[in-house]
């Protein structure tokens, strides 16, 4: 009678082994390089989060400066200085505009820059809108006379989705509402004729005065976004190591067990 205890069963390791290995590896170079561009691009963005900071910082630019900045987005988000007449009738509401959570309006006006043939947008703050009556605009005081205004270079105004595209109204129309879904700079100077500057707006900074406040929302970089996806792919990575573990070798092994036992 032999006694020797009996070898134990080792699984084969066919072409199927091999092929799912493949498999598993691919996945998991195309998950692991998915979730560290992800990373990449949080950092990316981190950057460009720390230099929008650092802009803000700087001194104000003034009046010849930002005249002479061509294009004006090289400044973006620094403050500048300027003197010159707010164009009051050219006032545009923009509607569906939170702030605080609350919906509103974002009053934009063109000023004309002293001494010069420019006029810029200025999103000078926000009001909130008349929940019983849409049309009824808060009052608001918009100074007369040269003033001085302190703002950031920004973007022109960020468009919100419009279900159907509407034809804007004429400036010159008599009784048109001033109040807009959004606004195209080039066919806003169209309309208006002034000689609006089109590659930038202006940011009005500041406490809240005039009516309008102007709490304005850190630009959304969807920084958080890119390190929840990277997580997520990290995650799909892992789970593919513990899968195959488990079906290449824990689940064999416990097979051949098994077979061994009986």
């Amino acid at each position: 009678m032999n006694d020797d205890p009996a070898p134990a069963v080792q699984p084969a390791r066919g072409g199927r082994f091999w092929l799912m290995t493949a498999v598993a590896v691919g996945m998991l170079a195309a998950t692991v390089s998915l979730g560290r561009w992800q990373l990449s691009r949080a950092a990316q963005k981190e950057a460009l989060q720390a230099e929008i900071e650092a802009q803000k910082t700087l001194p104000p630019l003034d009046q010849q400066e930002f005249l002479a900045l061509d294009p004006a987005t090289s400044a973006m988000h620094r403050p500048v200085r300027l003197h010159g007449l707010w164009l009051t009738p050219h006032t545009v509401y923009l509607d569906n505009r939170q702030m605080h959570g609350l919906p509103g309006f974002y009053v934009l006006t063109p000023f004309a820059i002293e001494g010069s043939n420019q006029t810029v947008l200025v999103q000078r703050g926000w009001v909130q809108r008349n929940f019983t009556d849409r049309a009824q605009l808060a009052p608001i005081e918009t100074p007369r006379g040269l003033v001085e205004l302190v703002a950031r270079i920004a973007p022109p105004p960020a468009h919100l989705l419009e279900l159907a595209k509407e034809s804007p109204p004429s400036a010159a129309a008599p009784g048109s509402s001033p109040i807009r879904q959004n606004l195209d700079l080039e066919a806003f100077r169209a309309q208006t004729g002034l000689p609006l500057r089109t590659d930038v707006s202006l940011l009005q900074t500041g406490p809240a005065s005039e009516g309008l406040q102007r709490d304005w929302p850190v630009p959304a970089l969807g920084i958080e976004k890119h390190y929840g996806y990277a997580f997520q792919w990290f995650g799909l990575a892992a789970l593919v190591v513990i899968l195959y573990v488990w079906f290449q070798f824990i689940a064999p092994y416990r097979r051949a067990r098994r077979v061994r036992r009986g």
